[in-house]
């Protein structure tokens, strides 16, 4: 992709592009609006791009900042997505089955443009122009392309340049030099909210909102919010056992609107002697992971349409893609050896308080066939494998915390407020209370948990045997440390017994909304699902499979949890927010049960010690133990918990071997003695009612 003649393949691309903008000269009416509103797109990006590279914008005002960054937008945003061309159902619609589907995704693709022309990728754009440009050509002839022409183009484009994009991808990762993020984070007048713009992210009230309330706050509270991030960091590499004083680096993740907390972090960690690396969130096919969004973002100008384009891999993805995509991030991180070997792990910054969304599963847009899928497994599989052999799971750590955004509703400042003091509640009081916990559950053979009201769990959970009980523990005392914030205890099941059904009324889980979700578990495995999300059962069963299965065939319960922060579950009752915080928050609020891999994953062989210096030993199962013998089938890359809130859970009873019974949970509030302290919250929820 790199060579010394970008300048002047751009220079040509763009000529090209330009007559194809006034005059397309395809005889189809829709299919010529189709390419000269494309080629009116580029051209609008070759502008953008040489405004960011003179410095130009930086002298506009906020207004024109803000109409050029709607301009960008426009045609994909709220109810415009529904005459773009960039909606599959609408390019199916006016263009046809054969060339609606693939013309979207290319529109899709070019969009990323926006992206390069920010950041100054030439290469990038160049690319995706020259690849335009193919695609107009075989429709400009005497006959019209077959859809496998236009696939074979795309297929080769994506063939060629993944070494260069998964490289780049990589790096950003790992190089703390590749600065165009925290180059604005660290450099911008951040009371003047002009720097938003800066990145190229749709910008919209969250994001001004967001900045602007953050610097009302007094500079202690900042330095506050961020200690208790970075901290949350640094402990977790004391308590998991792991050598920080090897790591020179540290990847933030966060939503656009947080600068101001961002940068105290940054300041925080170089303290601690790690530099930042910041990327942004995927916008090309190669490196995108379905809908979901890692890195730093904004808000989305539309959800449906991220929806919609998640399966667009679909166009290439074969057996002899995978093997390219793998070996190129097998080449990429041999590369870049030795900054993985300093870097430390994900700091990420959460946000909550969007509108739920409910996705329409559209027939036009693509989805993986059987074939496919399983592909897309092995590449989750291996090249987590891959990654897991240059920045080592026994040597890495993470933290995770989340704030509200303005979207929350009025009471954004006073939730925001609440979620300081969730986030911060007292250790030492919690550390007490969860132990107390942690001994009623040392030594049962299982813990039965059922529902109530209308909740139809009814699930048992066997627990690891202890041989040493003053020197071993099976569940982990998890305060304020990678999870913020505080407030649970949790294992690795045994995955044998591991028997029954799990209900929730309504839960989110991957950001997406679950009815009546019901999960069927037996010796420890998913052995069945099902929700009311859509009229047709085999929809329901396939939307479970694809966004919370990722697409395997059978996943074991990875984690069990009794989350005990009732301090946020009264938070979430009072302001009527509980369908809007995100699962690091909800776990908290009731038992949990986590599908996929074990909280331990890739790092099982290190000792890890509760705060009473007792070792946990429940890090591994049955599943996780294979990593000696047969490690392809070890890991399943995936880890998403369901939590039952405390209105539904009728009762939660640790029973020993002799069949006695001792009970955590009756009736949504805690009778375990010791535990009293947690049930004071709900009191606040009668005084509202």
């Amino acid at each position: 992709m790199f060579d010394d003649n970008l300048d002047e393949r751009f220079a040509l691309a763009m000529e090209r592009i330009e007559e194809i903008k006034d005059d397309a000269g395809i005889g189809d009416e829709n299919l010529c609006r189709f390419f000269s509103d494309v080629a009116t797109f580029i051209i609008q990006m070759k502008n953008v791009q040489a405004d960011a590279a003179s410095g130009t914008m930086k002298n506009w005002s906020f207004e024109k900042l803000a109409e050029r960054n709607q301009e960008l937008y426009a045609d994909v945003a709220g109810e415009a997505y529904e005459t773009s061309f960039a909606n599959p159902a609408y390019a199916v619609r006016m263009l046809g089955e054969e060339y609606g589907k693939i013309l979207s995704f290319l529109y899709m693709e070019i969009r990323g443009m926006i992206v390069y022309a920010y950041e100054g990728r030439l290469a990038d754009m160049t690319a995706l122009s020259e690849l335009f440009i193919e695609i107009y050509c075989s429709f400009s002839g005497d006959e019209l392309p077959l859809e496998k022409d236009i696939r074979e183009s795309i297929y080769w484009y994506v063939s060629d340049y993944s070494d260069d994009f998964i490289e780049y991808r990589t790096r950003e990762l790992l190089d703390p030099e590749m600065s165009f993020a925290t180059n604005i984070i660290m450099n911008s007048d951040l009371t003047d909210l002009s720097y938003l713009y800066s990145y190229g992210e749709y910008i919209t009230e969250d994001e001004i909102g967001t900045a602007r309330f953050l610097n009302t706050l007094p500079q202690s509270d900042i330095e506050s919010m961020a200690k208790t991030f970075t901290e949350g960091y640094r402990i977790g590499f004391v308590l998991g056992n792991k050598p920080l004083e090897k790591k020179k680096t540290v990847n933030i993740r966060f939503c656009v609107g947080f600068e101001r907390i961002v940068r105290e972090e940054i300041k925080q960690f170089e303290q601690m002697g790690l530099k930042p690396t910041i990327y942004r969130a995927a916008v090309n096919t190669i490196n995108k992971r379905m809908h979901f969004k890692i890195g730093y973002f904004s808000t989305s100008p539309n959800r449906q349409m991220d929806y919609d384009h998640r399966f667009d891999a679909a166009i290439y993805t074969d057996s002899q893609f995978i093997e390219r995509k793998l070996g190129a991030l097998k080449l990429a991180y041999e590369k870049n050896k030795e900054l993985a070997e300093v870097h430390g792990g994900p700091a990420v910054m959460e946000v909550f308080g969007e509108n739920p969304f409910e996705p329409v599963d559209k027939n036009e847009a693509y989805h993986m066939n059987e074939h496919q899928t399983k592909l897309l497994v092995r590449y989750n599989n291996e090249s987590g494998s891959i990654v897991n052999t240059y920045i080592k799971g026994e040597e890495r750590s993470f933290t995770i915390i989340a704030y509200p955004i303005p979207e929350i509703g009025d009471d954004f400042e006073k939730i925001f407020a609440e979620t300081v003091k969730i986030n911060t509640l007292d250790y030492e009081q919690y550390k007490v209370i969860q132990q107390n916990i942690i001994d009623a559950l040392d030594g049962s053979e299982y813990v039965h948990i059922r529902g109530t009201n209308g909740n139809e769990t009814d699930l048992k959970v066997s627990i690891m045997a202890i041989e040493n009980p003053n020197k071993e523990t099976v569940f982990e005392n998890c305060l304020a440390d990678v999870n913020i914030p505080l407030g649970e205890v949790f294992t690795s099941p045994v995955l044998t017994g591991t028997t029954g059904i799990l209900h929730v009324s309504s839960v989110y889980l991957n950001d997406l909304k679950f009815v009546n979700l019901k999960v069927h578990f037996k010796d420890g495995y998913v052995v069945d699902y099902s929700c009311d999300n859509f009229a047709d059962a085999e929809k329901n069963k396939a939307f479970f499979k694809e966004n919370v299965m990722m697409n395997h065939d059978r996943l074991p319960m990875g984690e069990f949890a009794i989350g005990t922060n009732t301090t946020a579950y009264v938070m979430a009752n009072k302001y009527d927010i509980v369908y809007k915080l995100p699962i690091l928050i909800v776990e908290k609020m009731g038992p949990h049960f986590a599908i996929g891999d074990t909280c331990y994953s890739r790092s099982e062989d290190v000792k890890v010690y509760n705060p009473n210096g007792k070792e946990i030993i429940s890090k591994d199962n049955d599943a996780s133990l294979l990593r000696k013998t047969d490690a392809a089938k070890a890991y399943f890359n995936c880890h998403t918990d369901i939590t039952i809130p405390y209105d539904e859970i009728g009762s939660i009873t640790a029973v020993n071997d002799q069949g006695t019974e001792t009970i955590i949970i009756e009736n949504g509030r805690f009778v375990l003695a010791g535990t009293e302290e947690l049930n004071k919250p709900f009191a606040d929820i009668i005084i509202e009612q």
